[in-house]
């Protein structure tokens, strides 16, 4: 029963991670991962049977919006929400590496693996980010979000 994904994006070098190889306490916590997340989850659950598509939508977006108290301004797509859309191409396919991934860790513990289902193109805050393998974000375009610790209550 998968609830919600998530990575801590740690993205350490090889030479960061090698400070652990006599003692691995000294290793630092962590490793890349957010951008192939929803694809490997995809390639893994719903091209298994293990997921249907509509789970696969709540373990990656709806369940840790509400789980964050960020439902509905995020995990849904509705009027008022964010305009944040990844649209899905379920029979796109890549070999996940180092060498192509837009994080600049120099390894990628996914590395050499094929995945069939890949974005084709994201939308943050309206606005194109991501479009068949173009990044465009802007740097520094995010934006913290308020969110209450707790839910709301209603009486």
């Amino acid at each position: 029963n998968l609830h919600t994904t998530a990575t801590d994006h740690c993205t350490f070098c090889a030479e960061q991670k090698a400070a652990g190889k006599d003692d691995f306490t000294r290793i630092p916590n962590g490793c890349g991962g957010v951008e192939e997340r929803m694809a490997v989850v995809w390639d893994a659950g719903v091209n298994s049977g293990m997921l249907t598509p509509s789970e696969f939508v709540k373990v990656s977006s709806t369940n840790a919006a509400q789980i964050f108290n960020m439902y509905p301004r995020k995990g849904v797509i509705a009027a008022g929400s964010d305009a944040d859309i990844v649209l899905w191409d379920p029979q796109g396919t890549r070999t996940i590496s180092a060498a192509t991934q837009f994080a600049k860790g120099g390894f990628n513990v996914f590395e050499g693996r094929t995945v069939r289902g890949i974005p084709s193109t994201t939308i943050a805050a309206g606005k194109v980010v991501f479009h068949q393998g173009e990044l465009t974000a802007v740097e520094g375009a995010g934006r913290y979000i308020e969110r209450p610790a707790f839910a709301a209550t209603t009486a």
